[in-house]
């Protein structure tokens, strides 16, 4: 944390398990098609952002930050999150999105209790529902070609398995040419009492 500049893009996030990931890739691989306009996730930087904190956050209200995700993550218990449905934001009609559903009532739970820490460090409110996804792609121009769509039409009710989640990261952005690195710069691992 040292050697960061004055302001990052961060955000604090989750992984699913690499069976799940795998699982993922695996209809990835089905959807995709050549010249389809659609630029896909990398197995690296698929993720399930709890908040996003903004594109120049200042370092030092990381550094408060830092304090209260520790104190939210020896209060949290590993939990179970399942990974189910394929679909798009914000429909498949005009999709930006697509992505994979995730279920999870001890999820909401830690979005909710995160969005109240955030905000004492002085991050706004997210002004919309959290809605748990893993972002699998995202579209230049809101528009499927119809092999693509019934592709995903056949997957829509896909069941991609259970994840075990015991850590949540904070997660400094790069936007690159190629698209978003992401650089992990804490973990916090939950409470392993359980």
């Amino acid at each position: 944390m040292e050697t960061l500049p004055e302001r990052i893009r961060a955000f604090i996030a989750i992984r699913v398990s690499p069976e799940v990931q795998r699982a993922i890739e695996d209809v990835i691989a089905e959807l995709r098609a050549p010249g389809d306009g659609i630029r896909w996730m990398s197995l690296a930087n698929l993720h399930l952002t709890l908040k996003f904190l903004g594109p120049a956050v200042p370092i030092e209200k990381i550094h408060n930050l830092d304090r209260e995700l520790k104190a939210i993550a020896a209060e949290t218990e590993a939990f179970e999150v399942d990974g189910a449905g394929v679909g798009g934001f914000p429909n498949l009609n005009r999709p930006r999105v697509l992505w994979v559903g995730l279920a999870s009532d001890a999820l909401v739970d830690l979005a909710n209790r995160i969005e109240t820490a955030t905000e004492r460090c002085g991050f706004p409110r997210e002004d919309r529902a959290f809605n748990p996804h893993l972002t699998i792609a995202r579209l230049k121009t809101p528009r499927l070609r119809a092999e693509t769509r019934g592709s995903i039409e056949s997957v829509r009710e896909c069941k991609f398995g259970a994840s075990t989640i015991r850590e949540m990261t904070l997660y400094r952005s790069l936007l690159t040419s190629k698209g978003s690195t992401y650089e992990a710069l804490s973990k916090f691992p939950f409470n392993s009492h359980s």
